[in-house]
C-alpha cells in the first residue's frame, strides 16, 4: 500500500471499472475487448462462490486505476497448486508509481500462503517496459515452451 494508491483485493462491485480496464488493456495488445456479454459473464463471475477467478485492484483518489486477474493452477510435476496471471493492467496517468510491482509482490504473498509452487504468467514479446519489470524481479522467462490456445 502507499499514500499515492490502495491496493485491495477485487469484490463483483468492481466488476464494472475491471472491464473498463481491461478494454483499455485490449487496444494496447491490438486484440479486440470484452463485449458487453463478457462484461456481464465477468461479473456474474466475480460474484460466484466459489469464484472461477480472483482480481486484485489498485484505487487511486477513489477510482480503480489498475487490476490484476488471477486464478488456480496445478503442478503435477511439484505436486502443488499454483496461481496463474491472466491479466495485469495499470492505467496509463496511474503508471509509474508502483502498482504493478505491489500486485505482482501481492501475488507472490499469496502464492506463499496457499503453498503454491509458482506464479506464472505471458506476455507479448514486443511489451519491452513489462518485460523489464519481470526480469527486474528476477522471474524466469520460459523460451523452451511454446504457447498454444484452442478457443472453445
Amino acid at each position: 500500500m502507499s499514500a499515492l494508491y490502495t491496493l485491495r483485493a477485487a469484490t463483483a462491485n468492481d466488476a464494472a471499472a475491471i472491464v473498463l480496464l481491461c478494454r483499455l488493456l485490449a487496444e494496447f495488445e491490438r486484440l479486440p475487448g470484452p463485449d458487453d456479454a463478457a462484461a456481464a459473464r465477468f461479473a456474474d463471475d466475480l460474484a460466484r462462490s466459489p469464484a472461477p477467478c480472483e482480481a486484485l485492484v489498485a484505487e487511486q483518489d477513489g477510482a480503480v486505476v489498475a487490476y490484476a486477474v488471477f486464478f488456480a493452477s496445478y503442478s503435477t510435476f511439484r505436486a502443488r497448486p499454483g496461481i496463474y496471471l491472466e491479466d495485469l493492467f495499470v492505467h496509463p496517468r496511474a503508471r509509474r508509481l508502483g502498482i504493478a510491482h505491489a500486485m505482482l509482490d501481492r501475488l507472490v504473498e499469496l502464492g506463499r500462503e496457499r503453498g503454491c509452487a509458482r506464479l506464472e504468467w505471458q506476455v507479448l514479446r514486443w511489451n519491452e517496459g513489462a518485460i523489464r519489470l519481470y526480469e527486474h524481479l528476477s522471474a524466469h522467462r520460459q523460451d523452451d515452451w511454446v504457447g498454444y490456445r484452442l478457443d472453445l
